[in-house]
């Protein structure tokens, strides 16, 4: 099977159709997002007779705005609805499986009566979901009294996981709807109608219920309930009020019986009064299958089909991967900049494509936390840490020597002047303790070096008296020998508060 090319909705494409209704024809599509993201979906094209009546367009919006609101596993959920072209779409999960019709159908044909358990998990899966949707409420918490009157086989889809689920509610009444029901128009399926809707009359939930035992009916004995020539026979055999028992064509459990003929009541108030009640009757009477047994029971039935469908999925999957998408027009696809790069892009950037990098780091130190260290980093690191050793070293070397000199009586002190000797920094290295310092050295031999101690771990020293002597200025070396004393003067030497050495001459 070959496609088309797709027609693209924005950020959807379309291909070709599924199947096809009164009001609108189902077509598998793909929704493209950006950095290669896609998804399978199903959307759902209103018929161009019907896009510009504005009843139909009315009830194909109230059918996207009341089926958004109900969250449920056995419901089909919609995504999304897109105008274009004077073209109304709704956007739909895509379920990989078959209407309970074709399956009933498929089983009549092969006189294979459906498993009394298939058909219980079945039912009750419609009847949950159906209950989720009488039980919605709007985003005031108001309920929302959704009745979906048009619940029939082809209305329930088993998927191929085995999970039943209800679809189109297309024409559901519900509290404060834009589009109502003209006067003498009918709305859903006659022959699965209860007398309250064929009357005209008010109807709620337990509408739905009935119409769901005319489908438990007719999955029990795989034959139409009300069949006639044309509507206005069916018509007459529903408002009689009298329905066949199915166990009068194939042999039935009481228990199921009578759960069937409760649900036909034709009073409304003799039914099940929610859909919920009604699944827990039929839940005790036949446990419900898993859902792998139902995939298995669907697969038997309708596995030719499924395979044509996966085969058109497979192939569209594989055209949307690989040729050209459709880019949504409302999406910004254009990278994170960093502030280097944020000048020239507002200029003019080049747009993003799959597998480009999404953002520029510029500082090294932000590229360190992001990549991790690399070799020649490593070896940086261990070289700055090395060089910060042997400065820490020097400085404890001049203090340990200068810790054993008294400072010099008479001397009067002033404020030390520290040399600023800078020194590279060190992301990555830091010495965790100070080397021992080695034994001391003669305090008049050996001054101490300049220290920076804004690279040094531990306080910073405060400032400390020091003597009249000119300060030593920053580009001096660590270690300087003092001079030789004359005949007439001594050179001494003292320890401020800071454990710095200071030398002054004394002449007598």
């Amino acid at each position: 099977m070959g496609f088309a090319q797709p027609r693209v909705l924005g950020r959807y494409a379309l291909y070709d159709e599924i199947a096809a209704g009164g009001m609108a024809t189902v077509h598998y599509g793909r929704l493209v997002g950006p950095v290669g993201f896609s998804r399978t979906v199903a959307i759902k094209r209103l018929h161009e007779r019907h896009a510009k009546d504005p009843e139909f367009v009315s009830m194909f919006l109230d059918e996207a705005r009341l089926a958004a609101r109900i969250q449920h596993p056995n419901v089909v959920q919609t995504l999304d609805v897109v105008s274009m072209d004077d073209e109304l779409f709704l956007v739909m999960d895509y379920v990989q499986g078959d209407s309970l019709a074709r399956l009933v159908r498929a089983a009549a044909a092969e006189e294979k009566p459906i498993p009394l358990a298939v058909a219980s998990a079945i039912i009750c899966g419609t009847l949950l979901g159906l209950h989720a949707a009488h039980e919605a409420k709007d985003e005031q918490g108001e309920p929302l009294g959704i009745v979906h009157r048009d619940v029939s086989p082809q209305n329930i889809l088993v998927g191929a996981d085995g999970v039943p689920r209800v679809l189109d509610f297309g024409v559901a009444k519900a509290a404060g709807r834009a589009q109502t029901t003209r006067e003498g128009q009918l709305k859903g399926k006659i022959a699965y109608m209860a007398q309250e809707q064929l009357n005209l009359t008010h109807i709620d939930r337990r509408a739905d219920v009935y119409a769901t035992g005319v489908v438990l009916w007719e999955a029990l004995a795989l034959k139409r309930l009300y069949a006639g020539e044309n509507e206005a026979g069916i018509m007459a055999r529903v408002l009689q009020g009298v329905p066949e028992r199915p166990s009068s064509v194939t042999p039935v459990p009481p228990t199921v019986e009578d759960i069937v003929m409760r649900a036909l009541e034709y009073e409304p108030s003799k039914r099940f009064q929610t859909a919920k009640e009604m699944a827990q009757a039929l839940e005790a009477a036949v446990p419900m299958a898993s859902a792998p047994r139902v995939a298995e029971w669907v697969e038997q039935l309708a596995g030719g089909q499924l395979a044509v469908r996966r085969e058109s999925v497979a192939r569209i999957e594989s055209i949307s991967g690989t040729g050209p998408v459709p880019v949504p027009q409302d999406v910004d696809l254009e990278p994170t900049r960093s502030a280097s790069s944020a000048g020239r892009s507002s200029a003019g950037a080049l747009p993003w494509r799959p597998g480009a990098e999404l953002s520029t780091i510029s500082s090294s130190s932000r590229a360190i936390q992001m990549q991790g260290p690399t070799p020649s980093g490593r070896r940086t690191g261990v070289y700055l840490g090395a060089g910060l050793l042997v400065v820490a070293a020097a400085a404890y070397l001049g203090a340990g020597s200068a810790r054993r000199s008294p400072p010099l009586e008479g001397a009067t002190p002033q404020p030390a002047t520290r040399p600023s000797v800078p020194l590279p920094p060190s992301p990555d290295v830091t010495p965790s303790a100070p080397p021992t310092p080695p034994a001391p050295a003669p305090s008049v031999e050996v001054a101490a070096p300049p220290t920076n101690h804004a690279a040094l771990p531990g306080p910073r020293p405060v400032a400390a008296p020091q003597s009249h002597a000119a300060p030593r200025s920053a580009s001096s070396s660590p270690a300087v020998t003092a001079p030789a004393p004359s005949a007439s003067c001594t050179i001494k030497s003292y320890l401020d508060e800071s454990g710095i050495k200071h030398f002054t001459k004394v002449c007598e």
